[in-house]
């Protein structure tokens, strides 16, 4: 389910930093425009699928003719918010890896459990 929202992208000491008009508290930033674009894709997607898990009513995009800005530029940003999902569920899996490998996670004490 790929959507797009309306953003309004905003320099300011020597940054940029972009705001969702349509949901409050999604923000982005990046030292550049282009940076900033890239962030605010992930940002809007994350912010899209923590309202999906958790049964929020996602409001809908407003049209981007009627969302402008004194201090900035409008744009479109769009996402695939299910790309954020991380399912938390734990799954056991058995494997085998090579010796040298079990013998320096040990030695860096990165094996948490054992046969």
């Amino acid at each position: 389910m790929k959507t797009a929202y309306p953003a309004i992208m905003h320099e300011e000491d020597g940054r940029c930093w972009v705001e969702f008009p349509d949901l409050e508290g999604c923000f982005s930033d990046g030292d550049t425009i282009a940076e900033a674009a890239v962030n605010a894709e992930e940002a809007l997607g994350a912010y899209l699928c923590s309202l999906m898990e958790r049964d929020i009513v996602i409001p809908a995009p407003s049209d981007i003719r009627s969302v402008s800005s004194d201090d900035g530029f409008t744009t479109l940003v769009a996402t695939e918010p299910l790309m954020y999902h991380r399912s938390t569920k734990a799954v056991k899996k058995t494997l085998t890896i090579p010796e040298w490998l079990n013998d320096e996670a040990e030695k860096r004490h990165l094996i948490l459990f054992s046969n």
